[in-house]
């Protein structure tokens, strides 16, 4: 079954599909920041759990209300993970937690994974489906050291460039994107504001200094 296929299927369980988004509203949402290795209760549910406290954010970059109804979320095996309700103000973001993602998967007889990060690298895709056709709106594949423990990722400004949240669990390697020290915001406005730092080996300060 295509992914097109999937998605309406499942979304024919929840409500009748809605009209298209106009194209230029489509490409206003955004992919803004994630979190694919939870170590702490970030839904706020009292249980810290690998799958249920998995995040990721999307924003509407633009000014104008987008009707949410026919997108959706996966990771890189492209099996959706989760299907929007609702619309998103301009401006505005919203927050689906591995649990939303696992109620979702059971809700409309997908197997029930949650959103499913990979730990040791992956991806994150959200897709606009229209008809018979699945539009890729936007994505990002991250590496191992982006979904280490409560590292998140996210855009800098809102919806700008990459960059790394590891202000729970610092990074000092070189492989990019590099350490900020700012933490992860979910549902919060992206403002880290400090410079990565790149380490450097002892020889190379005594090569500066000497």
């Amino acid at each position: 079954m295509s992914l097109a296929a999937a998605f309406l299927t499942a979304l024919a369980i929840l409500q009748p599909v809605a009209s298209p988004v106009p194209a230029a509203l489509a490409g206003d949402l955004r992919v803004n920041e994630f979190l694919a290795g939870p170590a702490r209760d970030w839904n706020g549910d009292g249980t810290v759990s690998s799958r249920d406290d998995e995040w990721i954010e999307i924003l509407n970059t633009g000014t104008e209300t987008v009707d949410l109804s026919v997108f959706l979320l996966t990771d890189g095996d492209r099996v959706p993970r989760y299907a929007f309700t609702g619309a998103l103000a301009g401006g505005a973001r919203r927050v689906v937690y591995g649990k939303d993602s696992y109620d979702w998967e059971k809700a409309t007889g997908h197997p029930a994974y949650g959103l499913s990060l990979g730990n040791t690298g992956d991806a994150v895709l959200l897709w606009q489906v229209s008809g018979p056709d699945t539009v890729l709106v936007d994505s990002y594949a991250y590496l191992g050291h982006e979904a280490a423990a409560d590292r998140a990722v996210g855009r800098v400004p809102d919806g700008g460039a990459w960059t790394l949240f590891d202000g729970l669990n610092p990074y000092s390697g070189t492989t990019p994107p590099a350490g900020t020290g700012c933490s992860p915001t979910p549902g919060a406005a992206n403002a880290c504001t400090n410079t990565p730092v790149r380490p450097e080996t002892w020889g190379r300060l005594k090569a500066i200094y000497k």
